[in-house]
């Protein structure tokens, strides 16, 4: 006679474990602590054996009798039920162990860290574009067109070059899926050409020579945390990028060079890196130096001296002064620096782009090295600094400043 519902829930253990028969061998196990199992007994090849069901009431009866008649399918077609169920569960943790998931922060750790701005960056767009569509896939199982759909969603928002960036990413995932010998091959690579290709952008920057005079002043005005204020009135003296400006640490000041030496990990290009200090920047480095006891970092975060200052700290500060992120960005302090060096003040494109830290190649298509024109850019780094004192200096006073700044363009 089967089972009821009524019957399998109002079960009580006893001083031993003992079983409420179904039907077709299902039977359920009461054991003495209370605990009941869904069993089947069944044969196969000659040999009785026992198939586990799962647990009342998480499987129903109305389940535990449904996984029985399949099971009973599968002996009809030869095929062991205890045996097909191991090796389900051993597929799907091969399969877990596999998914693109798994491997992606496999790939993040192997990769290192970067740029804390950088590295948070990628791994919000990973977890957030990749892993809700791809990443309980087995990352060989990954077809071109299933990669393809989860691009087009990130388009279908606008994010164009987010949607360039996911499919770069996915692709060093991919190879590196390859190189571990869990994939064959990089599906990224059939999408050449699928994607729409974003609209250039560039960072706003404030290029006219008045303009720039009035943004100096308003920078002088600035009045925000001793860190933060020495940071931006930098930002035009130094134009790095503002990822080596915020990690600039104390030790990497040259102090009798008047210099500073940024290591190759620090720096986009992965070459090492050297900012000659105009007078004007080094009477700002001496009195940050000056005003007490210093930590690692030359513009501590407020929330802590362990830490660098904000990624947003520059932006922040030249909004709140009236600069939208259409007129001036932190970036543009390096297009203001290239347009102004080129075009106004006439030195050498080469030396500009090697102040820069663009990667500058020689006649033989070597890299320059860090020392390259030294003496030419510490001299264009002070005639800049002085022309920029003389553009504030005329936005001041509303009268044109009369500068000699001699023949820059000399070898």
């Amino acid at each position: 006679m089967p089972l009821s519902v009524p019957k399998v829930r109002s079960a009580q253990p006893k001083a031993k474990d003992y079983k409420l028969s179904d039907e077709k061998g299902l039977f359920l196990l009461v054991t003495k602590g209370g605990a009941k199992y869904w069993r089947m007994k069944y044969r196969i090849a000659g040999k009785e054996k026992l198939l586990a069901l799962g647990v009342f009431p998480e499987t129903t009866l109305a389940k535990a009798q449904a996984d029985r008649d399949k099971a009973r399918a599968q002996i009809r077609e030869g095929i062991d039920p205890s045996q097909a169920k191991q090796a389900k569960k051993q597929a799907s943790k091969v399969l877990a162990a596999n998914s693109f998931e798994v491997i992606a922060r496999e790939w993040l750790l192997k990769r290192g860290k970067k740029s804390e701005s950088g590295d948070k960056r990628l791994v919000r767009l990973v977890e957030k574009d990749l892993f809700p569509s791809l990443g309980r896939y087995a990352i060989a199982e990954i077809t071109p067109p299933q990669l393809l759909k989860t691009l087009r969603k990130i388009e279908d928002r606008g994010a164009h070059e987010t949607a360039h960036r996911a499919k770069q990413y996915a692709g060093q995932i991919f190879r590196y899926a390859v190189a571990s010998g869990r994939a064959e091959r990089d599906p990224s690579t059939d999408l050449k050409g699928a994607l729409t290709v974003p609209t250039s952008t560039h960072f706003a920057a404030i290029t006219d020579p008045k303009q720039v005079g009035e943004l100096l002043v308003a920078i002088d005005d600035y009045q925000g945390t001793i860190p933060l204020t020495a940071a931006l009135k930098l930002s035009p003296l130094l134009f790095c990028r503002q990822g080596e400006l915020r990690h600039l640490e104390w030790q990497e000041i040259n102090w009798e060079d008047n210099q500073i030496e940024i290591p190759a990990e620090k720096m986009k290009t992965k070459q090492p890196h050297i900012i000659p200090l105009c007078k004007q920047a080094l009477a700002i480095l001496n009195e940050l130096a000056e005003r007490g006891k210093r930590g690692k970092y030359v513009f501590p975060s407020a929330r802590g001296a362990s830490r660098p200052l904000s990624d947003n700290g520059v932006r922040t500060a030249l909004r709140s002064m009236g600069f939208d992120n259409e007129t001036m960005t932190p970036h543009g302090f390096r297009a203001m620096a290239r347009t102004l060096l080129d075009e106004v003040l006439g030195f050498r494109i080469e030396w500009i782009e090697q102040q820069l830290a663009h990667a500058v190649k020689d006649v033989h298509g070597r890299a320059y090295n860090r020392t390259k024109h030294l003496a030419q850019r510490k001299d264009m780094m002070q005639k800049y600094a002085n022309y920029l004192d003389n553009l504030k200096k005329q936005a001041k006073t509303g009268n044109v400043v009369a500068a000699q700044f001699g023949n820059n363009s000399a070898s």
